[in-house]
């Protein structure tokens, strides 16, 4: 049992980090810490102990440099009051390493600056807590992929994000320019980004504008939440389809917030089919009328039906405009063709050219 409790602040002048906290002279800097708050995660505690990045613990854990009782510790372990953590620091940052992961990927478009690819769900874009050597990046350096620094740590090559259960189109940049250009594209809302989504019941109008701030939900970090005072947050949405208890609907994003889509149309009442996290009843928010063919198509879902489908921007360094879609994914056709009471979805090759997704430009 400890009785004190330590904060190594940064050395002066350093910006707060992994490389501003290590020791002097090639030697590791080893910090003892006391938890003072009962049941407080590992990598929280860590985060703001040190003044890292979630992230950036999550490395040091990662690494083996944070003990308890001479045992390693995991980022998800949750701290007891009076425990003595041990963090051992390095005297610099070594270079990032990505451990290569051998995985398919499609790529739809690839030069020398960007690629555009069609990605898979269930796979994580960047390295981070419980994800470290399985995600996107790591299967681009296994590839061989040449990416930019990246404008945050741990994502080389990320200029935007797709949810790990949300497939379809996404941008990794190949140079330092071209990062530097397309993040300034999707700042300046250069780059239009088009989804298609199936959510349960009807928007109250053929085209909405959601304008809605968007916060961390204070009784669970990884979800999101509209609340006042969080970041602003626009989305645009449009039906392409009304069917007898769902919408299909083409997404535009104004802006990029985490979860926006979800938790816009979660919002105006209109989750969407599949989402376990914002959906708030799925099924039986139907009619009793309709329980059965709704229940029927949410066991059909075997993710939130949410596909980046569509996507155009100007080329970063040749000023060439690139528009490029990507169909309907397989895993949820079944779930598509039960909601649109059409069988004959499942044997179309294109089902949203079919339904007329890429007709329109709401």
């Amino acid at each position: 049992m400890c009785r004190g409790h330590s904060r190594a602040p940064p050395r002066p002048g350093a910006r707060p980090g992994y490389a501003s906290l290590g020791g002097a002279g090639g030697r590791a800097l080893i910090l003892t810490f006391c938890v003072v708050v009962q049941s407080e995660r590992l990598d929280k505690f860590l985060a703001d102990q040190l003044a890292l990045s979630r992230t950036q613990a999550g490395r040091l854990i990662a690494d083996k440099r944070v003990t308890a009782r001479g045992k390693p510790l995991r980022a998800s372990a949750v701290l007891e009051r009076g425990t003595e953590v041990t963090v051992e620091l390095p005297d610099e940052a070594p270079p990032r390493t990505y451990t290569p992961h051998h995985a398919s990927l499609n790529f739809v478009y690839e030069d020398e600056h960007v690629a555009v690819l069609d990605k898979p769900a269930g796979l994580v874009v960047h390295p981070g807590p419980g994800h470290w050597n399985d995600t996107l990046v790591n299967v681009l350096v296994g590839r061989g992929t040449e990416l930019s620094s990246g404008s945050t740590e741990g994502r080389p090559g990320i200029v935007h994000r797709l949810d790990r259960d949300t497939s379809g189109l996404l941008i990794v940049a190949k140079s330092d320019l071209a990062h530097r250009r397309l993040a300034g594209a999707i700042e300046r809302r250069a780059v239009k980004r088009v989804y298609a989504a199936v959510v349960w019941g009807h928007l109250r109008k053929h085209v909405v504008d959601i304008e809605a701030p968007i916060a961390r939900n204070p009784k669970d970090r990884k979800r999101m939440t509209v609340a006042e005072g969080g970041r602003h947050a626009t989305t645009h949405a449009a039906v392409v389809a009304r069917f007898a208890h769902a919408d299909l609907l083409r997404v535009r994003l104004g802006t990029g917030r985490t979860h926006q889509i979800r938790v816009h149309l979660a919002h105006v009442g209109c989750p969407i089919v599949g989402d376990r996290e914002y959906t708030f009843g799925g099924s039986r928010r139907v009619t009793p009328s309709a329980r059965t063919e709704a229940e029927r198509l949410e066991t059909l879902a075997p993710r939130q039906l949410l596909h980046a489908a569509a996507l155009s921007f100007t080329h970063p360094v040749t000023g060439v405009t690139l528009a490029l879609t990507s169909e309907w994914p397989d895993d949820l056709r079944p779930a598509l063709a039960e909601a649109a009471g059409d069988a004959n979805l499942l044997a179309q090759p294109n089902p949203l050219q079919y339904l007329g997704f890429f007709a329109s430009d709401d």
